[in-house]
């Protein structure tokens, strides 16, 4: 009998709680849309696949550490603290540092209103958190309001350094709203853009961005490093490492460096962060009502934060007489290269001779730039 019992003990099925069923499925669900839907496989999956291990039980008879990032000794804790430390953030930056051309945004640099436009969705939701916290008995501070409005950013890396400072309890379900919608980007993006851009105004085709000198790309990384780390020294982690790797990219000196961080160094940080943040998704921190609302406010950050983004490019289109195509107003939300894509694809389909997808780079960079700044002001006020 006690051979028995200790074979049974050592069946986890036996200890498996209906919360952790439904996260299972939850975490199945976003495997068939990173897997059979194909939306930003990449995050999805292992995000996906951390989170149903990590809700797993654990059989008592195996004296082990459970499959939480936050059980001290397990394989996921020890990856965790590459978030825990704020690691991976500015690692991942250095790597899309290398990985973006600041060229459209230099040669237009109007384009850069857009970016900041974008970012409207970041303080709806900080606003809305405040105020509907208290209607619902919940009770959120101004520095996880904060983390909480910047999954309006769409910007990942952003939003795990932010949330990691300001509201450590909350960075599972921060972070998963945020990976999230940046995959949805297709689907939640193209009925903003249509609703608030007319027939004239979707078929703009756009003038050749001017060109650049390798000189001016060379100056802009160095001189915006410089200029932030003076004004808003806590997001200076975020922007050094962005624009050193963009130094590196445009030195034309370093390709061993390029190849490196384009490639395999931002696909083994990105599989780290997805598993790590999987890993800290059990069932006692997303089942909840708090959850729900942090769902809810992320999709309402990043709704606005496109909204902001196309009504300055409508603005800019009407000023420059026609010169801007509203359409890549969506690109003032972070998702890179996501946000683009979408961008091109509605203006061909609008008018196939639009080409928009350089032209909405200048905003998704800025936007970039302007989130990393709004999270080290927020950090400077708040942490």
């Amino acid at each position: 009998m006690t051979f028995f019992e200790r074979f049974l003990s050592g069946i986890g099925i036996i200890d498996i709680t209906i919360p952790q069923i439904i996260m299972i499925l939850i975490a199945g669900l976003l495997m068939y849309l990173a897997i059979v839907k194909k939306y930003e496989p990449l995050l999805l999956l292992p995000i996906a696949f951390g989170m149903m291990i990590v809700n797993l039980p654990m059989p008592a008879i195996l004296g082990l550490p459970g499959f939480s990032a936050h059980d001290e000794g397990s394989l996921f804790y020890f990856l965790y603290q590459g978030i825990e430390l704020g690691i991976y953030p500015p690692l991942i930056f250095l790597c899309l540092g290398a990985a973006t051309d600041f060229g459209p945004l230099i040669s237009s640099p109007k384009s850069a209103l857009i970016g900041i436009g974008g970012q409207l969705g970041i303080f709806v939701a900080f606003g809305g958190a405040l105020l509907l916290g208290p209607l619902l008995g919940l009770e959120f501070s101004v520095a996880e309001a904060a983390a909480i409005g910047k999954i309006g950013s769409s910007d990942g890396p952003t939003t795990i350094f932010i949330a990691d400072s300001l509201a450590p309890d909350l960075l599972p379900i921060i972070a998963i709203a945020a990976y999230s919608y940046m995959a949805l980007v297709p689907i939640i993006q193209p009925p903003i853009m249509r609703l608030l851009t007319t027939a004239k105004e979707r078929v703009v085709v756009m003038p050749d961005p001017k060109p650049v000198s390798q000189k001016a790309k060379i100056i802009f990384p160095i001189a915006l490093t410089l200029i932030t780390l003076l004004l808003v020294p806590a997001a200076g982690s975020l922007i050094f490492m962005l624009m050193l790797g963009n130094l590196i990219k445009e030195s034309g000196v370093t390709e061993r460096y390029v190849r490196s961080l384009q490639i395999h160094l931002l696909n083994i940080l990105t599989l780290l962060i997805g598993v790590s943040i999987g890993a800290t998704a059990t069932a006692d921190r997303i089942l909840n009502l708090k959850t729900l609302v942090i769902i809810g406010l992320g999709l309402i950050a990043f709704a606005f934060g496109t909204v902001g983004g196309v009504l300055i490019a409508k603005i800019l289109c009407k000023v420059t007489g026609g010169k801007v195509n509203p359409l890549i107003g969506n690109s003032a939300v972070s998702a890179m290269p996501m946000a683009a894509r979408v961008s091109q694809k509605m203006g061909q389909k609008y008018n196939p001779q639009n080409h928009l997808l350089i032209h909405a780079m200048g905003p998704i960079v800025s936007s970039t730039i302007a989130s990393a700044i709004v999270a080290g002001i927020f950090i400077a006020l708040f942490g």
